[in-house]
């Protein structure tokens, strides 16, 4: 599972503490992610104000990297909070640290207050994990569905083409499955474009066959 992650940042080029941040947490063990997370305890106020004050600053990306290193048990509570969801924590752990860093890059542009910061991250941070996931669950629900779909379809493709001695038309398939012609033919579209990707995936593998004995 790839996420794309979908808040509000105040530069569209990317973030060298975002890149930073990703690289770091990507393909680490929990056990690894956990240790790492709760290394860095929170700041106190009168530090994260100093910090704040930083970022918006030329310059500033350390600051805003350490703040992000204090802030990521945030991203591994929430992503423990949401491990019964299907996905696996390293996953949510991933993308709660996108957040972190894409909050506190926000906050500090828009100049709130120290003591608003951690409620901030922790709020934006579970928004955009549940908005994952709940786009996960509808494209898992989606491939689903179209797999019942296509397994409908090509079972009455083949019937008719037995019956008719032909391959059926849009309209007689729509007819017999009880579709409109609309989702006939974007089902059969789906069909067509997973059947190429799944022959495009063994073209790798056939060079490498044996050579055929010559006959004699």
């Amino acid at each position: 599972m790839r996420w794309r992650p979908s808040l509000p940042a105040s530069d569209a080029r990317p973030s060298p503490v975002r890149r930073l941040q990703v690289d770091w947490a990507a393909d680490s063990p929990l056990d690894a992610i956990a240790a790492q997370a709760r290394a860095y305890p929170p700041l106190p106020m009168d530090e994260v104000a100093k910090l704040l004050d930083t970022i918006p600053r030329a310059g500033g990306t350390g600051a805003a990297a350490t703040l992000v290193r204090h802030h990521l048990s945030i991203a591994l509570d929430a992503a423990l909070a949401r491990r019964d969801k299907g996905v696996e924590v390293g996953d949510l752990y991933q993308e709660g640290s996108i957040a972190v860093v894409t909050a506190i890059e926000e906050y500090a542009r828009r100049g709130g207050p120290p003591e608003g910061l951690w409620p901030y991250v922790e709020r934006v941070v579970a928004l955009h994990l549940d908005a994952a996931l709940e786009r996960e669950a509808e494209e898992r629900a989606a491939g689903e569905a179209f797999v019942r779909d296509a397994q409908r379809y090509e079972l009455a493709e083949v019937e008719l083409r037995n019956r008719l001695g032909r391959a059926p038309t849009p309209l007689e398939l729509a007819a017999a499955l009880e579709w409109s012609v609309e989702h006939v033919e974007g089902v059969a579209e789906m069909l067509a474009e997973a059947r190429a990707l799944h022959d495009e995936s063994l073209l790798p593998y056939l060079d490498d066959a044996p050579d055929e004995p010559d006959e004699e």
